[in-house]
This record gives structure tokens, C-alpha cells and sequence, in this order.
């Protein structure tokens, strides 16, 4: 089976757009789950609706893909789980190094999902001298004085970063270095590359906040109907001040009186 080091995605040069790229993994988890109950076709719409986008974006990033389906029929759900597959790539075997085996990184090795989407956990790797030799998933922790020697022993192009965010930007130079070109950073921290290396961010604490942000607003919301809208006679007062504040063409002044 080949390896990800002499056999690179063909996207970029096909001229799909990266918007395209990141909804082809959605459209494959749907279409996987369809295939594992036996679904021999579906519509856009469906398809569409399992992966959380409308069947106008579909129908055009399958496009890019060459696949238009049938009318009336929909698409082959098997031929499209091979077409995507084959795009992103994975198809073909791809060799990852796991850096920083802390709670995060055992969490990542435990993944049962990489086997079956086409990524081999290759090795992993801590600074931890103790941790030199332990198994994690059964596979044993190697030191990081091995990391070169390593990535080059297992033809490794893609490396994910799960260490402290002080020893991420060394570990992030020293993968490059030796030949890897593919980041996943889980390191809270944001890495500097050379041109040519790909680097994707993962940061559950802003996933976190952003969720946060979305919480507070609905409660607001929720607040702001419990009062009640405003009697009309407030409201009339209320439009009176906002006109008085604006200038003779309705607008805000640029300074405000004193």
C-alpha cells in the first residue's frame, strides 16, 4: 500500500476550492453511515441534510468531483464513498506520529477512528524520559531525542502537536525539519511554518467560548422577551430622543454636542 510520503492529495491541483475540501470529510461521514446500512442510492436532498448543508452547495461541490447523479435515482452512495475517499486522499495509507502523550495525546492514540479513515498511528512520542517504552494503545512511547529518526524510519508526512504550548513551536520546527508537512495543532498556541506546510488548528478552549458567547446571547434574548416590548407611548419617547441625536440628514453627528 502506498505511503503519504510519495503519494499527495490531487485537490489543490484540480482547482477545488478549500471550502469544497473541508465539506468533503461531512458528505463521507453521511454516506459512510448510508453505506453500513446498505443504502444503495440517495437524493441531494437527503444527502444533504445528513451532512448540514443545502443541496445547492452539494450539487455544486460534487460537481467539482465530476459526479452529478441520476435524475430521479440520486447518487450511487458506494461509487461516491470511493470518488471522495479517493480525493481526499485516503484511499492510501498515511503514516502520523502523535507528539506529547499527556491525557489529550493517549486520548488521540485510543482513537479507533483513524485505522478506518485511512491513517496509521506510526508512532508516539514524549519528552517524559519515564514515559520512554510504555504502552498507550499498544504502542509503546518513544523519547523525543528519536523523533527524526522516526518520521524518517516511517516515511511520516503528517504530524499532530499535543504537547504543553511552551515545547509546541521547538516540536512544530523539529517535524518540519525532518520532512513532515502536515500539522494538526492541539497545542494551545499558534505555530510559525515555512510556505509548503499545512497546518491545522484544533483549540477546544475557543470552541468552548464561542459556544459561550452563543449561550449568553440567548439568554439576553430570553431576558429581553420576559420584559415584555415597550408601551407605545415609551416607544414614541424613545424615537423622539434617537431624532433629536441625528443631524439634518438623519445621521449620527460626527461629534456629538456637549
Amino acid at each position: 500500500m502506498a505511503t503519504g510520503r510519495t503519494h499527495r492529495p490531487a485537490t489543490r491541483s484540480r482547482g477545488i476550492p478549500e471550502a469544497t475540501v473541508a465539506r468533503l470529510p461531512l458528505y463521507l461521514r453521511a454516506l459512510t453511515a448510508l453505506s453500513e446500512r446498505s443504502v444503495p442510492t440517495v437524493s441531494s436532498e437527503e444527502l444533504a441534510a445528513a451532512a448540514g448543508v443545502n443541496s445547492a452547495k452539494l450539487r455544486k461541490d460534487f460537481s467539482y468531483l465530476g459526479s452529478y447523479g441520476t435524475r430521479g435515482v440520486g447518487y450511487d452512495v458506494e461509487y461516491l464513498v470511493y470518488q471522495i475517499s479517493r480525493e481526499l486522499g485516503l484511499t492510501q495509507d498515511w503514516p502520523v506520529v502523535i507528539v506529547g502523550i499527556g491525557n489529550l495525546g493517549a486520548a488521540l492514540a485510543n482513537y479507533g477512528g483513524f485505522a478506518s479513515r485511512g491513517f496509521r498511528v506510526a508512532a508516539l512520542i514524549d519528552a517524559d524520559p519515564a514515559m520512554a517504552g510504555k504502552p498507550v494503545a499498544g504502542i509503546p512511547v518513544q523519547h523525543t531525542d528519536d523523533l527524526e529518526k522516526i518520521i524518517k524510519d516511517n516515511g511520516v508526512s503528517i504530524g499532530v502537536i499535543a504537547t504543553p504550548a511552551g515545547a509546541a513551536q521547538q516540536v512544530c520546527d523539529r517535524l518540519v525539519a525532518a520532512g513532515v508537512t502536515s500539522i494538526l495543532n492541539f497545542a494551545p498556541t499558534v505555530l510559525s511554518v515555512p510556505d509548503g506546510v499545512d497546518v491545522r488548528k484544533v483549540d477546544l478552549s475557543i470552541e468552548l467560548q464561542i459556544l459561550a458567547f452563543h449561550e449568553q446571547r440567548k439568554a439576553g434574548e430570553e431576558t429581553a422577551a420576559g420584559d415584555g416590548a415597550l408601551p407605545a407611548a415609551a416607544r414614541r419617547g424613545a424615537a423622539a430622543d434617537d431624532s433629536a441625536d441625528q443631524g439634518p440628514e438623519g445621521d449620527v453627528p460626527a461629534v456629538m454636542p456637549a
